[in-house]
């Protein structure tokens, strides 16, 4: 294939053909990988001829557009107005007419070749001319629409986002530091709960928490996953991330459940009940067994609400809906057909494998199901309502408790294969290329997250509107969104199908310029703070560049290392930023210090190279050295502490001291587990494992109600606001 044919094919598609990898190596990437994420974004490889066609076919599209479909700029630069146009139509004069957010109009006239030329294009005997007209109306940051017509183009119309410089901080950050504590919702176990952690134990724990002076309570992605396969439980791997996920609502905070005879009668059932008590004693969520019992009562909520709701109720579920609109609509459609498909055939495990004639949501077949099936639609969007309202209350009680930020939710990467999202707009996603990460210490042969990327090139096409819907919602009743792989802003490490393993990946660039614009947007407009998950190869430069747009960086205490190996005091971290000491990809602070989940590792043939794990033993050891020498250094240990490793198991002590170290440093916010309070060693989630280890199942070993007996707990909690406070490393 022509060498310079090919970089033209992958400069416009925003690929990069080499990159440099975790440990500082130049790679480069195959040219059958390449060709391969080219065709994976719609261009003809086959051939070189059909390439260089599939290019040009590419280039003229974006040429023959007057007005591309959408144009975000900052508001404190100079907004401008691109023309894109034949040259023998340069000295037609166009009209405009700019509509504001608010709805005011500003009509304006030129001509295109009385503005600055930027660029001229050539396509067959074709000249095309691209011109830059300074808009001198003032817009405030919003979504403002602008219209060009003319006597010899058809109408055409361009969404203008004017953006915001910097992300939402709260005022009160100026004054005091925050903490908080990270959870898997479905991971909570309480006396009242159904086998699985519910909205009503989040608002329980935001009391708790709230009580002893903590602002946030972070959340797994609670996106909407499968009702119809409920053990499809990975939270990152989702159907909808705008919708929520029904199996975290608290049945009994449903409207009717006490009211309802049929309700209680179902509850009341000495079957339900002795189901009931083995749920709850359960140490790993059993997905399918809590849906076997929260569904039919959640049925007969539904029955209740439609017979005897009042008719203040009815409205705002009716309100909901409207609101929801077409996504809602799908989503509720989705559930539905894939409960009756799935029941039908097991094999029918998502859309990919649907039928032919249900692949389409705008076919005959699937309107006609939804026509026969109105009333299940209306069940699936009814649930979505209730988990809206509990989601809203939850907030409510944390906001009433004192707590600055309250829900901190986070939104995941991407979705499978199988989604909603997919189903209803299969041109914005690529489904011959997957979304992972190349290699780096934590995933020597690279991850392949088996996520079907968004298409940069057809998200512009669809003027950002998918990207902003998803912000909208995740921001609903919330403090704080944590933007999972925040580096997908820039670029993704897109892997294709033909590729042997993740490794055989490449990046693709996206319009990061825009996208922060948009988080930046939506986050004033909803007075929600921005944490970036900047973790993995990162490149240089990235972290500085979002934190001068006001996003906050996401810092992990084991990965803080200084070049000579040491660990970096948390009285030098960044201020604009999140500091924590595991995550739900981390071992707990037990698994860590006992390496238990290098030994896992091992179990599962994680590390089929026994040096490479003889390497991770010892890197380990040094680094608990280093930890226990840092400190000892800052004092946070009693002076008669073991200072050799060898003689210091994972404690309370040495937990304590740890998380109160983290605590008295720089960062403006910090994010700590309940189960290092627990002293729990499983881990939540192994990465690079499927069915070799229950991911997304694990609960937690106490219960709320005992949590706010423990005396040491408590305390731990109340030092730790003191240590905000104080600010001791400063």
């Amino acid at each position: 294939m022509n060498t310079a044919l090919v970089e033209q094919a992958l400069a416009f598609a925003g690929i990069e053909a080499s990159y440099t990898d975790a440990y500082g190596q130049l790679q480069h990437v195959s040219e059958a990988n390449l060709l391969a994420l080219l065709a994976a974004q719609g261009f003809d490889t086959s051939s070189e001829d059909s390439l260089d066609e599939s290019l040009q076919h590419h280039q003229q599209a974006l040429w023959q557009q007057l007005l591309l479909p959408v144009s975000v700029q900052q508001q404190d630069q100079p907004l401008h107005l691109e023309l894109r146009l034949p040259l023998a139509l340069a000295n037609e004069p166009l009209k405009l007419n700019l509509i504001t957010e608010a709805g005011k109009q500003h009509r304006l006239s030129l001509t295109p070749v009385d503005g600055e030329l930027l660029q001229v294009y050539q396509q067959d005997e074709q000249e095309y001319h691209l011109y830059q007209h300074a808009i001198t109306t003032h817009l405030e940051p919003g979504y403002h629409r602008l219209r060009v017509t003319s006597p010899a183009t058809l109408k055409c119309e361009q969404s203008l986002i004017v953006t915001p410089t910097r992300c939402y901080q709260p005022e009160a950050f100026a004054s005091n530091k925050q903490w908080g504590v990270s959870v898997q919702l479905y991971g909570l176990r309480s006396e009242r709960n159904w086998g699985i952690g519910d909205f009503g134990d989040l608002q329980q724990l935001l009391q708790l928490l709230a009580a002893q002076g903590a602002d946030f309570v972070g959340l797994n992605p609670i996106h909407a996953l499968y009702p119809a396969m409920p053990e499809h439980a990975s939270p990152y791997s989702p159907s909808s991330r705008r919708w929520l996920n029904g199996i975290y609502l608290d049945v009994t905070a449903m409207p009717g459940f006490a009211e309802s005879a049929e309700c209680q009668q179902l509850v009341a059932a000495a079957s339900f009940q002795q189901q009931l008590a083995e749920q709850r004693s359960r140490d790993w969520v059993d997905y399918s067994g809590v849906m076997q019992l929260k569904q039919p009562v959640m049925h007969a909520s539904y029955r209740w609400f439609v017979q005897h709701a009042t008719a203040d109720e009815q409205a705002a579920f009716a309100d909901f809906k409207q609101a929801g609109g077409s996504s809602l609509q799908q989503q509720a459609l989705y559930d539905a057909l894939h409960a009756h498909l799935y029941a039908e055939n097991s094999e029918y495990w998502g859309w990919p494998a649907w039928p032919v004639e249900y692949q389409d949501p705008a076919s005959a077949k699937v309107k006609a199901f939804a026509k026969a099936q109105a009333k299940a639609l209306d069940y699936y969007s009814y649930l979505q309502f209730c988990a809206d309202r509990q989601l809203a209350a939850a907030q409510q009680t944390a906001k009433e408790a004192g707590m600055l930020l309250g829900i901190y939710r986070d939104l995941a990467v991407g979705v499978s294969e199988a989604s909603m999202e997919i189903w209803a707009n299969p041109d914005l996603y690529c489904r011959d290329a997957s979304i992972g990460a190349p290699p780096d210490p934590l995933g020597p042969q690279g991850q392949n997250w088996g996520l079907p990327p968004m298409s940069p090139l057809q998200l512009f096409q669809q003027g950002y509107q998918p990207f902003i819907d998803l912000l909208r919602s995740n921001m609903q009743h919330a403090g704080a969104l944590r933007i999972d792989h925040v580096m997908a802003l820039l670029r993704l490490w897109w892997v294709p199908k033909t590729a042997d393993d993740a490794r055989g990946g490449a990046y693709l660039y996206y319009p990061i310029m825009d996208l922060l614009g948009i988080v930046a947007l939506e986050s004033q407009r909803n007075q929600v703070l921005v944490i970036g998950e900047d973790l993995g190869t990162v490149p240089d430069g990235i972290r500085d560049f979002l934190q001068q747009h006001g996003v906050y960086s996401y810092r992990v205490y084991f990965f803080e290392q200084a070049a000579d190996g040491g660990f970096i005091s948390p009285a030098h971290y960044p201020l604009q930023a999140m500091a924590t000491l595991c995550t739900h990809d981390l071992p707990t602070l037990i698994g860590f210090w006992h390496c238990d989940d290098l030994k896992l590792g091992e179990q599962l043939g994680l590390y089929p190279d026994a040096a490479q794990l003889q390497q991770l033993f010892e890197q380990r050891h040094r680094n608990k050295q280093r930890i226990l020498d840092s400190l000892h250094g800052h004092g946070a240990l009693p002076s008669d502490y073991p200072r050799q490793v060898e003689q210091v198991g994972m404690e309370p002590v040495l937990a304590r001291a740890l998380q109160l170290h983290l605590a008295k440093g720089q960062s403006q916010l910090l994010c700590l587990q309940l189960e290092d309070w627990m002293q729990m060693t499983q881990p939540v989630n192994v990465p690079g494992t499927s069915d070799e280890y229950p991911n997304w199942r694990r609960k937690l070993s106490q219960t709320l109600e005992h949590l706010a007996e423990q005396p040491e707990q408590l305390a731990l909690m109340q030092q730790l606001s003191q240590a905000r406070t104080d600010w001791l490393y400063q």
